[in-house]
């Protein structure tokens, strides 16, 4: 039986809630030196996003930022190099979710990344031309940083 994606992405945060009481994920800005922002598609979630993911135990949020960069789209970051921009309540996901949002222009791509069971399709996009499907919050969290403007408390 095939679930609907909706219906998957609410198990795996039910998932994760039951396993953690309250959920911390991170999300990474990395832009290259054109400017460009690294975008990923997933294949179990529809639309375009910033590289991203859970905390692990044992983890803090700039190492969980740089293993999911890594995973996600074959970035190598230094996670001292990475810097806050915000930090925010994701109340659509579990209600007790939080995201660590990062950026960086200080990396390495080691390699293009291929298509893998989790992330269809990742690349790098000019913000004015961001691709059709590229997530609300997404775009918000890329406008508020192209326009120095302070983190929104909601993802």
């Amino acid at each position: 039986m095939l679930f609907d994606r909706p219906l998957l992405r609410r198990l795996f945060h039910l998932g994760a809630l039951a396993a953690r009481g309250m959920t911390l994920g991170v999300r990474g800005a990395a832009f290259d030196a054109e400017g460009r922002i690294c975008l990923v598609r997933h294949t179990y979630v529809g639309g375009w996003h910033l590289p991203g993911g859970g905390v692990d135990g044992g983890e803090n949020a700039p190492e969980a930022m740089a293993r999911e960069f890594r995973e996600e789209a074959e970035i190598a970051v230094d996670p001292a190099s990475l810097q806050l921009h915000g930090f925010y309540h994701n109340a659509a996901a579990a209600g007790r979710d939080h995201v660590a949002l990062y950026r960086t222009t200080t990396f390495s791509v080691l390699r293009p990344k291929l298509p893998d069971r989790e992330i269809a399709e990742c690349g790098f996009f000019a913000l004015e031309s961001l691709p059709e499907g590229t997530t609300r919050a997404t775009r918000e969290r890329l406008r508020e940083i192209r326009e120095g403007l302070p983190p929104a408390t909601l993802w």
